[in-house]
């Protein structure tokens, strides 16, 4: 069994997302950078096939190692180890298409590989991109990575971090509906995902982290008029946050934190449900490429906090409409390896 407790580099287990999305083309993309291997020791989870048949978008003669056991990697440069769950029919497969198949190919990796953590064969994991909606088709009722992680580790408490240089955004409530998430606006919950910021900030070397919560109504509630949230849920949560010794402040107004963190102000922000944060994280780190109808750089990492395993991600979809056509961006993925690579590198100081 492999561990990183002999000073190796980590062994970070990469899930090659969506069979019919663009995960296998960027995985194969990342790994052609010779420097990952520098970092860490690299770890393919899927299928052998629809990774080969990848290739071609990386560097065509780059070698296919098929695994069934970690044991069996070369970990060297010029050939991509995958462990091989073998569970693609590549004369089904479709770029592009929803796709039980396709689904639950995404779904057992993912699952393979939070059991290969846990076994402690490997030091972290990196998720792919994922299609929602393949997955349900395939009979697997989650409704994202996340959830899919704090179930198969028992985790109660966790959260969604987005990351990308110093903005970072936590998120109180992530995939649910609009109206729901304001019923999830609660002190303890608020209060909760201020920790867990606070200790991933620490984590990344940020000594005593400078927090801003967002509030959830316009103006953060301009007094109580716009609503009331702000006084009854969410200064109460920052105030307990302060009692324990952690520097937040707010409710700040949603149309100003994110500007304001991006500037240096803040080294974490904590935003109330999921388009709050995803919308300015993704515009600060998505570009978008006119001349060309497609995008130049995909970046930001989601980091899953509060799991006893590592876990980080890219931070975009499965982009059906360019899987196949070889154009996708690895930026997000060699981002996300990074940052599981500095985690697993502390992983002492847990999230």
């Amino acid at each position: 069994m492999y561990t990183f407790e002999n000073e190796l580099k980590p062994i970070i287990g990469i899930t090659m997302g969506d069979p019919a999305g663009i995960g296998p083309e960027i995985s194969v993309k990342a790994l052609n950078n010779s420097y990952i291997y520098d970092l860490c020791r690299p770890l393919i989870i899927g299928d052998a096939s629809v990774i080969s048949a990848n290739v071609k978008f990386g560097n065509p003669t780059f070698k296919i190692n098929r695994i069934d056991d970690v044991s069996q990697s070369q970990f060297s440069f010029g050939t991509i180890d995958v462990f091989d769950l073998a569970n693609v029919n590549m004369q089904e497969l479709e770029h592009g298409r929803v796709s039980a198949m396709a689904g639950n190919a995404a779904f057992e990796a993912v699952k393979k590989v939070i059991e290969l953590a846990l076994d402690r064969q490997v030091d972290a994991t990196v998720t792919g991109p994922i299609n929602k909606e393949s997955i349900n088709l395939a009979g697997h009722q989650f409704s994202g990575h996340t959830e899919i992680y704090a179930y198969f580790t028992s985790t109660e408490k966790y959260a969604m971090l987005l990351v990308l240089e110093n903005l970072r955004v936590i998120h109180v409530s992530t995939h649910v509906s609009l109206r729901q998430s304001c019923d999830l606006v609660k002190t303890d919950r608020i209060l909760e995902v201020i920790q867990l910021l606070d200790h991933a900030c620490r984590q990344f070397g940020v000594d005593n982290p400078k927090i801003g919560v967002a509030g959830l109504n316009p103006h953060a509630g301009d007094g109580g008029l716009f609503g009331n949230e702000e006084e009854t849920e969410i200064r109460p949560a920052i105030i307990k946050a302060n009692e324990l010794g952690i520097l937040a402040e707010g409710p700040v107004p949603a149309d100003t934190l994110f500007s304001k963190a991006k500037g240096g102000f803040y080294d974490g922000c904590v935003a109330m449900f999921h388009d709050q944060g995803h919308i300015p994280f993704k515009l600060e780190g998505f570009i978008w490429d006119e001349e060309n109808d497609r995008m130049e750089s995909v970046q930001g990492v989601n980091i899953t906090l509060g799991l006893p395993i590592i876990r980080s991600s890219v931070d975009h979809g499965t982009a059906f409409e360019i899987a196949g056509k070889g154009v996708a961006s690895a930026d997000a993925l060699l981002l996300a390896i990074e940052y599981a690579v500095k985690m697993a590198q502390n992983k002492s100081k847990k999230i």
